[in-house]
């Protein structure tokens, strides 16, 4: 009965309006004593490649964030959140995928267990083509690992979550049609931010609107690296894009305060000291934003291509053609377009969508 209403609150919280640290608040009440955890990390992430850009946590000092920034980019190490996400479950255990053994995983070594931690249950919170966060769950070394029930709980809550955190993202949208937190000028009158960061991502200069955009895009805890945690990930994929090593992509996409989303892109400073990272952040473009809009709005893959070409000009024997669906079919996926991003008419909703959440 208690794990039933737990995933009722889990699955109201898509509708509640909330913030991502919010959601994380309301998900630690509901869950801790269902999955007999000590401690949590809760992440935001970038829906597109699923790299990290916040922490949260009550529980853990992060006075040395920057070693598991490092880990979580560099070490090959089991049960990462994408190879949790690559394996088709939204939740793993260390004890379970090391078969008893997780002193196999560099992380339990090097982080987990100095911290008196016996146990790691990690959960990535995907929906609808993004992921949109995720969340490593620690238990003190006297408990005994996760059973098998909990990790099954974690991997059905972490589909509530994902909801969730996905309507987090839909932007606001005022009663004169624009959207609530848009000051006057926009993102586009910004430039670029520069920050450039030493080994320990630490930042060493800023230039141009860097010092405001690195409040509004700040953790909500706080961390030992001085920089959002998204700027640490950018810095950490040019260190390993430099040595050859595969990265999920050169940029990460980062929402912040006010519901803009923000590109930042990572490159080794040319005449530098090693190490040193000049991460590059610029207001997302449509071409950027339109596809994390659409996922926000909860559109589903094929929804997402009837209005991507609505957005290219496209009319309904376009897209029946080009999708080869028939034109009635065409119709049914306009209807549900529209009744998820809240519009009437396709102009409104290309507007909305090249707008971020505004009307014309």
């Amino acid at each position: 009965m208690a794990a039933q209403q737990a995933m009722e609150g889990l699955r109201e919280l898509a509708g509640a309006g909330l913030t991502a640290e919010k959601v994380f608040r309301r998900a630690d009440e509901l869950l801790r004593t269902l999955l007999e955890y000590d401690a949590v990390c809760w992440h935001s992430a970038d829906p597109a490649t699923g790299l990290v850009t916040s922490v949260l946590s009550d529980d853990l000092s992060l006075t040395e964030f920057e070693t598991a920034v490092h880990l979580e980019v560099w070490a090959d190490d089991v049960a990462t959140f994408p190879a949790i996400r690559r394996s088709g479950v939204r939740a793993e255990t260390l004890s379970r995928v090391t078969g008893g053994r997780p002193a196999d995983s560099v992380r339990f070594r090097e982080m987990i267990a100095p911290a008196g931690f016996g146990d790691e249950l990690r959960a990535v919170f995907d929906a609808h083509g993004g992921m949109w966060g995720c969340a490593a769950f620690m238990r003190a070394a006297d408990r005994g690992p996760f059973l098998a029930q909990q990790r099954e709980l974690a991997d059905l809550a972490a589909r509530h979550l994902g909801n969730a955190l996905r309507a987090c993202h839909v932007p606001p949208v005022g009663a004169d049609g624009r959207r609530e937190t848009e000051p006057g000028g926009g993102p586009e009158d910004e430039g670029p931010a520069v920050v450039v960061l030493g080994p320990a991502n630490r930042p060493l200069a800023l230039s141009g609107p860097a010092e405001e955009l690195l409040d509004r895009l700040a953790d909500p805890s706080r961390t030992s690296l001085g920089v959002p945690t998204a700027f640490a990930v950018a810095a950490e994929q040019a260190r390993r894009a430099a040595r050859g090593l595969a990265v999920p992509q050169s940029k990460i996409r980062v929402q912040d305060s006010e519901g803009r989303w923000y590109v930042l892109h990572g490159s080794p400073l040319k005449g530098g000291s090693e190490g040193e990272v000049t991460v590059v952040a610029a207001p997302a473009t449509p071409a950027d934003a339109m596809p994390l809009y659409l996922s926000a709005y909860g559109l589903t893959a094929r929804e997402q291509e009837v209005a991507l070409l609505l957005v290219r000009g496209c009319d309904t024997r376009d897209v029946s053609r080009l999708l080869a669906m028939k034109p009635y079919t065409v119709q049914d996926h306009l209807k549900s377009v529209f009744a998820k991003a809240g519009v009437a008419s396709r102009r409104e909703l290309v507007a909305r969508i090249m707008l971020g959440g505004g009307t014309a």
